[in-house]
Parts: structure tokens; C-alpha cells; sequence
């Protein structure tokens, strides 16, 4: 994973064979070396065409999910590891390069109280399972640390750190969110600072999601700190265009966040490219 990529949402949140075809198209359209594919619904996701779409333009992808509230890892490890499997074999056949997001739990989940000892064992158990699995297909696997409203159990670049320590999987990294870092770390070099070991793809969102460069997100700090870290992953452009409802609920987006895919990838793209080749990442 390297290069600069763009997370679907800007066009879909249905991978379908026309959701496919329309970030595609659009990825191309701006230059961007890989999509971020939102792989909510893994089973629907008819594979062949997706690779045969991204290999015709030749266009590399990502895998990215939460886990539905059925499966949540802190409740139903079984359940959990299950479904990642799936969703790794989805990803496998698509040709993405890895898997990541909130696989450990969903987003919304929160219980009222700090995470239980029990809580991460189950959430332990299910990825170590996964990160095997993920393993015999070639496969990285990430999990995303997200903020206090969205999740009681991962909210930091140290909770994801200790949780990768724990299970001692080598194929596993640290995926960070500037969004979530922008409410959750003492400073936003800090949260990198704390991951560098394991730290290989960050979401570039900002603080309200919209669009990049109209916010509060400290980006010189972000990207100086990337720079000092030695930083060589993935940079995915992140912000929530195209949000159905149950997702929208989760994310807590009720208002547009920018007036459309033109303010965000026009003005917001040109912005994080100049930032990232200002400090040497691309």
C-alpha cells in the first residue's frame, strides 16, 4: 500500500457492478494510484467484475469494513471471525492489497463503560484468527482506532499498537484517521509518533469530513510528522459525500458536509497532493 488513493464514499457506498464502474472511472479521471473499496456487504460483491474493472485500469485497491452488530468481535468472536474471513476471500478475489477499517467491532458500538478486560480477549481472538487467514492469501489486514462517539474499545494509535502487540501477527498495521485523531490524540504527531512501528495507511479527512484544507485538522503537523516517521503507506482521501442512512447513523453525518464531489476532490485533492509533495511523500 502506497501512493495516494481515495475512499469510495466520494461516489458510493454500493459496490455494485455500477458503483464499481463509476469510482473506477472516476479514480482514474483524477490520477489517483488506489481506491479504498467500502466492503460493507461482503457475500453481494461479485468479485470477477470488480477485479476485471480495476485491472483494466489499472487501478489497485484496499478493502475497507465495519463489522455489522451481529458480529460485533466484543460479543461474538465466533461470529466476527467468520464474517472477516469472508470479507478476506472477498478482497482476495477482487486483488486488493489488504483489509482494514473498524474490524474489530462496529461503528456506533459503544457499551457506556471503558472496554472489559473480556471485551478485548474477544476482540483479540477474532482478529488473530483473521490476520492468520489474511496470511494464506497474501493479504495485510489494519485495523482503524476511531473516536469516542463511534466506539468504546480502539480510540487511539497506542490502543491499536497494543492490540497488534498482542496478537503478534506480522502481517498486521496500524490505520489511522486524522478525523479521529483530530478529537482523540494529545497532538496529531503524537497519535503517529506512537504507531510509526506499525503504522502503514492513514485516511486524510478532515475535521468535519468535508473537505480537505477548509477545517481545523493541523495538516503541516500531520505531514511533518509522517515525513519524521519515515512514513511509505498509503494516503487515502476521506470525506462522507454519499452516505445511506444506516451508515450515516454510525458516522453521526446529519448535514452535508461539503456541497459535492467537485468541492471536495477540486479544491481538497490539489490541497493534501501540494502537503504530501511539500514534505516528500509523494
Amino acid at each position: 500500500m502506497e501512493g495516494f488513493g481515495v475512499h469510495t464514499s466520494m461516489w458510493t457506498m454500493s459496490w455494485d457492478r455500477a458503483g464499481c464502474e463509476k469510482a473506477v472511472a472516476k479514480a482514474v479521471s483524477y490520477g489517483m494510484d488506489f481506491l479504498e473499496i467500502a466492503l460493507l456487504d461482503p457475500p453481494r460483491v461479485d468479485a470477477a467484475h470488480s477485479r476485471k474493472t480495476l485491472e483494466a485500469a489499472q487501478m489497485r485497491s484496499v478493502c475497507s469494513l465495519g463489522l455489522p452488530q451481529e458480529v460485533w468481535a466484543s460479543r461474538n468472536p465466533e461470529g466476527a471471525t467468520e464474517f472477516l474471513c469472508a470479507a478476506l476471500d472477498k478482497s482476495a478475489a477482487i486483488g486488493a492489497e489488504a483489509l482494514s477499517g473498524v474490524v474489530y467491532g462496529g461503528i456506533g458500538e459503544r457499551s457506556g463503560q471503558p472496554p472489559t478486560q473480556a471485551e478485548l480477549d474477544n476482540v483479540a481472538h477474532a482478529l488473530s484468527r483473521a490476520a492468520q487467514h489474511a496470511r494464506t492469501l497474501g493479504l495485510a489486514f489494519g485495523i482503524e482506532p476511531v473516536n469516542r462517539y463511534e466506539t468504546h474499545l480502539l480510540n487511539t494509535g497506542w490502543q491499536a499498537v497494543e492490540m497488534i502487540e498482542r496478537i503478534g501477527a506480522d502481517n498486521m498495521f496500524v490505520h489511522l484517521d486524522t478525523y479521529h485523531m483530530n478529537i482523540e490524540e494529545k497532538g496529531m504527531a503524537q497519535g503517529i509518533i506512537d504507531a510509526r512501528d506499525h503504522l502503514r495507511y492513514i485516511h486524510l479527512s478532515e475535521s468535519d469530513r468535508g473537505t480537505p484544507g477548509a477545517g481545523t485538522v493541523g495538516w503541516d503537523e500531520v505531514f511533518g510528522a509522517l515525513r519524521a516517521v519515515g512514513f511509505t503507506g498509503g494516503l487515502a482521501m476521506e470525506s462522507f459525500i454519499n452516505m445511506p442512512p444506516e451508515i450515516a447513523n454510525g458516522l453521526s453525518v446529519w448535514r452535508p458536509v461539503a456541497s459535492g464531489e467537485a468541492e471536495v476532490m477540486d479544491n481538497g485533492l490539489p490541497f493534501l497532493r501540494n502537503k504530501a509533495r511539500q514534505y516528500g511523500l509523494i
